[in-house]
């Protein structure tokens, strides 16, 4: 609601001083709801692990900092050695350094020589420590920047990624801080996915489960939850989905319902289950996913993969999607063909729209599609990357170019089936989500022309 608004039914009024009172008190409760900040619970699960404790320093710090100013100098001491305490088991770097520059004020002020020196000893320490770990982020933060843009920086990124990585190794080697090793363990999981090692993806994220296990990751720092995600979203890259299956249901006990993260683990599980062909757990899963009640805050996007994603089921096994044919019908023709927005999921759109065409036996429509489908291919699959859904759209055009005969389809098709079974997904730079694998998608296709023979030859009995 404007300003404007507000004013106009508050005051009745659209003066300048009514305007000017609108300004007023919406500064008021700005300021009035930023006072809340401070009565945050912090411990809540749904946080990171480290964020309670990085929290509780930098409330003692506030603290310190006022007692500080006013002259206080009998808690202040014991206060910043429980702080630098705190900040060094933690690993919080800043937090120490601030903990130490005010020791080593008041070192000054009462001409304690010895914390002087001890104070200034660690200070020097600490800061080639904060050096080497402002560097490793940065490094990191330029990474992401890069895998956010678009589908060509991060080819780009990908190389230039081993020299960044082998560069925080040599920092970490030196300086052996978790805040070195969490952008380098984030830096090597985004490598391999790029790069499409999936096994490798497994290992590193086991590896790390590992040294968590044995104490030789901060406890106060390492959040499992992201090695369980990635964990679980390697096996399904991977295709090891009965392992992937036996994870996920554990490891989504993990994740709070009310965050993000529940329902990005949640597509995963799903795919999983997709892939799998087991679509009676896609349907329970799809059904937890509406029933929680904080679906409404996730992203638009999110909303719309989750659309598609049901859609999907709704095509292989109706009865498991809760979808009217109806809806399903408008949601497949509402679907853009080609969207920025849904980039990853483009290819499992033309795909699924072609697919519901041809069972409506809609012959204009599938001509539309195919060209559609021929435009695309030449205009974005052209790397060797993409060969698998080149494949699958060969195989979907043969079913036009054949006439819809499933015997034909069926055996000019098997060249095509055999490469595609021979082709490994590409790594994340590259890759389309497939939500139910080309494989077993082209043979729901030739179940569809069966079915679609079957009504052909019945159609003169009627």
């Amino acid at each position: 609601m404007s300003n404007l608004q507000v004013a106009k039914r508050m005051y009745s009024s659209s003066s300048t001083q009514s305007m000017a009172a609108v300004r007023k008190l919406k500064q008021r409760l700005q300021y009035k709801l930023l006072s809340h900040l401070f009565f945050l619970d912090h411990s809540d699960p749904r946080h990171p692990a480290f964020r309670r404790y990085e929290q509780q320093c930098l409330d003692m710090l506030f603290q310190a900092t006022v007692l500080w100013r006013e002259s206080e100098r009998v808690l202040l001491p014991q206060m910043l050695r429980k702080v630098l305490r705190l900040a060094l088991e933690g690993e919080f770097t800043p937090q120490a350094i601030a903990a130490l520059e005010m020791m080593r004020s008041i070192s000054v002020e009462v001409n304690d020589y010895s914390a002087y020196r001890t104070a200034t000893k660690q200070m020097t320490k600490l800061s080639e420590t904060l050096r080497a770990e402002q560097e490793a982020q940065s490094l990191f933060w330029e990474a992401k920047m890069n895998l956010a843009r678009s589908v060509s920086s991060r080819r780009r990124l990908l190389q230039v990624l081993p020299s960044i990585i082998q560069r925080l190794e040599e920092l970490y080697s030196k300086v052996k801080t978790f805040n070195i090793y969490d952008p380098l363990l984030k830096l090597q999981l985004i490598q391999q996915e790029l790069d499409g090692n999936f096994e490798e993806l497994i290992r590193i994220t086991s590896e790390a489960e590992r040294l968590f296990a044995q104490g030789k990751l901060n406890a106060k720092r390492f959040d499992s939850r992201f090695t369980k995600f990635y964990s679980v979203y390697a096996h399904l890259r991977a295709r090891r989905l009965k392992g992937g299956l036996a994870l996920a249901e554990g490891y989504l006990a993990a994740f709070h319902r009310s965050s993000n993260n529940w329902f990005a683990f949640l597509e995963n599980y799903y795919l999983l289950a997709m892939h799998d062909g087991d679509y009676l757990l896609a349907g329970e899963l799809l059904k937890r996913q509406q029933q929680n009640p904080f679906v409404t805050k996730i992203s638009q996007p999110a909303q719309q993969r989750w659309e598609l994603l049901r859609a999907y089921l709704f095509f292989v096994r109706p009865e498991e999607a809760g979808l009217r044919p109806l809806h399903f019908a408008q949601l497949v023709q509402r679907i853009p063909d080609h969207s920025r927005d849904k980039q990853g999921y483009n290819v499992a759109i033309l795909i699924l729209q072609f697919l519901h065409f041809l069972r409506q036996g809609d012959i204009e429509a599938l001509l539309a599609r195919l060209e559609g489908l021929r435009k695309y291919e030449s205009a974005h699959l052209r790397d060797a990357a993409t060969l698998r859904s080149r494949l699958m759209f060969r195989l979907l055009q043969l079913t036009v170019k054949e006439n819809f005969d499933v015997k034909a389809c069926e055996k000019k098709g098997q060249v095509l089936l055999a490469r595609l079974q021979d082709t490994p997904p590409p790594g994340e730079a590259f890759a389309e989500i497939e939500i139910i694998p080309y494989e077993n998608l082209w043979q729901q296709t030739l179940m569809l022309l069966r079915q679609m023979a079957e009504q052909s030859q019945q159609a003169p009995a009627r």
